[in-house]
């Protein structure tokens, strides 16, 4: 097992059957990445880019995720931050650090989602009625990212 200490970001659509080590792989229609845990496990991480989860910062020419990823279902358990396409490592957190860690995430989740206006399912019908002019990537990317 050797570990990634780079991730090279790839735009994509949707995500690939097979991934590559050492790539990032972004969907922006999908609002998610993926890449192969960087500890060398060779498990698939998913981090889903929502107000609640992961944000992603692209700067042109390099990627950063926000939060950490901490592995905690995984065998491996890895913990490491994606700045700058660089891999850096975190600490190994003890059971109770995951425990909290989790308890808090599920806090904010409901703090967010309980502020939230869904709208009515008359609502949702007509926004998805109304014509909307089509977004190119790069409008995509900037509704995505501010």
């Amino acid at each position: 097992m050797e570990k990634t200490n780079v991730l090279s970001p790839k735009f994509v659509k949707s995500i690939p059957e097979k991934l590559e080590v050492g790539v990032l792989y972004v969907s922006i229609e999908y609002a998610t990445t993926i890449h192969k845990c960087c500890c060398g496990c060779g498990t698939e991480v998913v981090t889903p880019l929502t107000p609640t989860d992961w944000r992603l910062i692209f700067d042109g020419d390099s990627v950063s995720l926000y939060p950490s990823i901490g592995n905690w279902s995984f065998p491996c358990r890895s913990h490491y931050w994606i700045e700058n396409n660089k891999v850096i490592w975190s600490w190994k957190w003890t059971q109770q650090e995951i425990d909290e860690g989790r308890t808090l995430d599920a806090m904010v989740k409901q703090k967010y989602y309980s502020q939230v206006d869904f709208g009515t399912e008359e609502d949702n019908e007509q926004d998805q009625n109304q014509s909307q002019p089509k977004q190119d990537f790069f409008q995509r990317l900037m509704t995505w990212l501010f």
